[in-house]
């Protein structure tokens, strides 16, 4: 449970990067639901909702999505889901329910770079960047190592390369929270996985060689190289070992699907 002082409705960026950076208790808030799972004091909450961020935008280049977006509407956009083999809407959908992805925000999940996201996971599998109102444009991949400031997160851009992607996720029950999540991109001849829920926040493995993709022995020597590549942890979910055995599961079922299937 959490208290708000003030609920700030403000009307440029400009506003709410002053209001932010006034106080480490002033906090944008997206769909406001994992923020609920905490306890703490908010004095001003920064909504913004009037600022026009809840549109995903396509031009020759890629994909530009504001920090408002909801996970439904990644789940259903057409546009970004057969540019990318399905992977946002097979990783969106096992987010809790449609009401839950109806109030969950691209922003909310990304900025605070969980260790569970689903969200992380899949952006990190495709060429996406982050833009950050005083930041700049930074890749995704070099954003999750940065430490949470009082910058806000507008949008995420994601750039078309013909890369194909693939997702897969492992849950104790079909709403929990992820024991690990998975997808592995290929560009050409070149393999790249993301692993997250380990029970740390996604990392991108590159550049890892993967001789023939159809070898269950070149597979599985693959796998063992990306996990070895990786630190796995322990808590309620699963032990540190059992994630390392399910990634090499998962790895293969991705590699599956971007090797043999038609679909994209």
């Amino acid at each position: 449970m959490y208290t708000i002082k003030n609920y700030c409705m403000v009307s440029s960026l400009e506003e709410a990067y002053e209001l932010k950076k006034k106080n480490r208790n002033n906090t944008i808030i997206g769909g406001n639901l994992w923020l609920k799972m905490g306890s703490r004091n908010i004095m001003n909450a920064i909504d913004l909702s009037l600022l026009g961020l809840d549109q995903i935008e396509e031009d020759e280049e890629g994909f530009r999505i504001g920090c408002m977006v909801n996970l439904r509407q990644l789940e259903m956009d057409k546009g970004l889901n057969n540019t990318f083999c399905g992977i946002f809407s097979e990783a969106m959908g096992h987010i809790v329910g449609v009401q839950f992805r109806n109030c969950a925000t691209v922003g909310g999940s990304i900025f605070p770079r969980f260790g569970f996201s689903d969200v992380l996971t899949a952006f990190l599998a495709c060429d996406s960047y982050v833009e950050l109102y005083h930041g700049g444009t930074v890749p995704l991949k070099e954003f999750t190592d940065m430490a949470p400031d009082q910058d806000i997160l507008t949008h995420i851009y994601v750039r078309k390369d013909q890369r194909r992607v693939a997702y897969q996720s492992f849950r104790i029950t079909e709403t929990d929270f992820p024991v690990l999540t998975c997808a592995v991109a290929r560009q050409e001849e070149a393999f790249s996985v993301v692993i997250g829920a380990r029970p740390a926040c996604a990392r991108l493995v590159e550049g890892v060689s993967l001789s023939d993709p159809k070898s269950s022995d070149c597979r599985k020597a693959f796998a063992r190289e990306v996990i070895s590549r990786l630190e796995y942890g322990s808590n309620m979910r699963g032990s540190a070992g059992y994630r390392r055995e399910l990634s090499e599961i998962l790895i293969g079922r991705c590699l599956d699907r971007i090797t043999e299937d038609e679909l994209c």
